[in-house]
């Protein structure tokens, strides 16, 4: 996955830290926003294996620290759920401004309910997904327990959750009281996905029932049997994010990836709109290739001087392992590296043109293995044998046509 740190401002000023996840090889078909849990934070292993699934599938994904959590600024006692709620409309506007804007919102237990009354504000959001949200943002006053009285009282208290201190004032209360999940669903004319597991002791099951009692259709239900609330367990949280780019593919405009097909040939296939970006067809293997960002492609494959000197190495690795095993030589690995450049050569007459450069192909070796001297020196001389050294070497012819 391509990894990006990124920030933005939100409406009071405060700089918000998040992370974008781009998938590797192609540009995101869809932008994905995800809200993380109460008092979470962007890098909480479910939410990055949530990510990560969404990104192998296509999708761009923002995760960011809400307002006074993780790297992001401001003070976590000065908000509310609603400050919640306007940081993810902040984030979708960096989104559309920066890359485009998201179709899909995501979110995490508290982050599921923010995400519900932020879609009927963010005009581009055409599907939600919530995860263990609670149907009532209410239900946080459970998590503060006897701090509630304090609250009341004296208009803040600390109170410790999964280990760490946080200052809840009661404008924070005030705030929750005033959000009525069930009557926002109920306005909403987008798809959602209501996932929630039956074991969750945290937020129970009926939270699901109730939200997806008074959301419209499409709607869908997703069991997540056997998780816990914050899906600590890896395969959780994977199939989480595999389940939801599944189900979105309904929902959004999801481009099928064209597959060329050659059986006999190597096949290229260069559209007018991808720049350097090439698909290719290689027996029964598919990949693509590409030129660096500083040269005007968007590196998302290697270069077509990279391919060839893959297959330099390649070859020469597998030569050399063949003939190792003919003689019963003991080679635990063979590592070749390549570097290609155009240099002037050895017996160069005229150096001072650019003309007189040829192609070289930069070569080292590396043996693991107990071998003597005599070996090693044998292996250097295989090595300038393999099949696609000789081709390079030897005169060789492309035959051109254009076909109808």
């Amino acid at each position: 996955m391509d990894l990006k740190k990124v920030t933005f401002t939100n409406n009071k000023g405060e700089e918000l830290s998040g992370r974008l996840e781009l998938p590797d090889n192609q540009h995101p078909h869809n932008f994905v926003l995800f809200a993380h849990c109460f008092t979470c934070n962007k890098n909480l292993s479910a939410v990055v294996n949530i990510s990560r699934e969404l990104a192998d599938k296509g999708f761009g994904v923002l995760r960011f620290d809400f307002t006074g959590l993780g790297e992001s600024a401001g003070d976590f006692s000065d908000t509310n759920f609603s400050g919640n709620v306007e940081d993810l409309i902040t984030a979708a506007n960096w989104l559309k401004k920066n890359h485009q804007a998201p179709t899909i919102l995501v979110g995490h237990s508290l982050g599921g309910a923010a995400v519900i009354f932020a879609a009927e504000k963010i005009e581009s959001i055409k599907a939600i997904a919530t995860i263990s949200a609670p149907s009532d943002p209410n239900h946080i006053k459970k998590l503060l327990k006897s701090s509630i009285e304090e609250i009341e009282t004296k208009g803040q208290a600390v109170v410790n959750l999964s280990g760490r201190d946080f200052t809840i004032k009661q404008q924070f209360l005030n705030d929750l009281k005033t959000k009525s999940l069930p009557d926002i669903v109920k306005k909403l004319r987008k798809a959602i996905l209501v996932m929630h597991s039956p074991q969750d002791s945290l937020v129970g099951i009926n939270n699901a029932e109730e939200i997806y009692s008074a959301a419209r259709h499409p709607k869908s239900f997703i069991s997540l049997d056997g998780a816990d609330h914050l899906l600590t367990k890896k395969e959780d949280s994977k199939y989480v994010g595999l389940m939801i780019s599944s189900w979105a593919s309904k929902y959004l405009q999801v481009p099928e990836q064209e597959k060329i097909v050659s059986k006999t040939a190597i096949l290229a296939s260069l559209n007018s709109k991808d720049g350097f970006l090439t698909k290719m067809a290689v027996g029964n293997h598919f990949m693509v290739a590409d030129e660096p960002i500083e040269y005007g492609g968007t590196g998302f494959g290697p270069s077509p001087y990279e391919f060839l000197s893959a297959g330099l190495a390649a070859c020469t690795a597998m030569t050399i392992q063949m003939y190792a095993k003919q003689k019963k030589w003991e080679i635990d690995e063979v590592q070749v590296k390549i570097k290609y450049d155009k240099q002037h050569a050895i017996d160069c007459e005229n150096c001072e043109y650019q003309e007189a450069k040829i192609d070289t192909f930069s070569r080292e070796i590396h043996l693991k293995g107990s071998l003597d001297t005599k070996q090693r020196d044998r292996i250097l001389e295989i090595a300038d044998k393999c099949p696609v050294h000789k081709t390079l070497h030897n005169k060789v012819q492309v035959l051109t046509k254009l076909r109808e």
